[in-house]
C-alpha cells in the first residue's frame, strides 16, 4: 500500500466558481496513473467520505488518461465568502486526498 501523496506528482484544489470546488491530481508517470486507476480508490463515494459530504455533492470524478490525472468537483458546504466559510480560494482543501491508500 502506498499513499496517494507518494504516488502524485500534484494534488491541489481551487475553486470551481462560488459554489464547487475541482481538485487535481496529476502524475508524473503514466504507469503510477494507471495503477491508481485500476485500484478504483478515487471514486465518489471515496471522496465523500473523506469529506464528509453526501455523495451527491461529489459532482463529477474524471480520469483524464492522455494527462495522466483525475479531476473531481465537489459542491461546496458553503459559498465561497460567505459568513463562516474558512477557504475563499478552495487552495486549503485537498489535504485529505493525500492519505487514500493505494495498493
Amino acid at each position: 500500500m502506498a499513499r496517494l501523496a507518494e504516488l502524485a506528482k500534484e494534488i491541489s484544489s481551487k475553486n470551481a466558481g462560488a459554489f464547487s470546488l475541482t481538485f487535481d491530481i496529476v502524475f508524473d508517470d503514466p504507469h503510477i496513473y494507471a495503477r491508481v486507476k485500476h485500484a478504483g480508490v478515487i471514486n465518489a463515494e471515496a471522496v465523500a467520505a473523506a469529506y464528509g459530504m453526501p455523495v451527491d455533492d461529489v459532482l463529477d470524478v474524471v480520469e483524464f488518461d492522455q494527462g495522466s490525472a483525475f479531476k473531481i468537483a465537489v459542491r461546496r458546504s458553503r459559498p465561497s465568502g460567505a459568513v463562516g466559510e474558512t477557504d475563499v480560494f478552495g487552495a486549503q482543501q485537498y489535504a485529505p486526498l493525500l492519505d487514500f491508500e493505494v495498493p
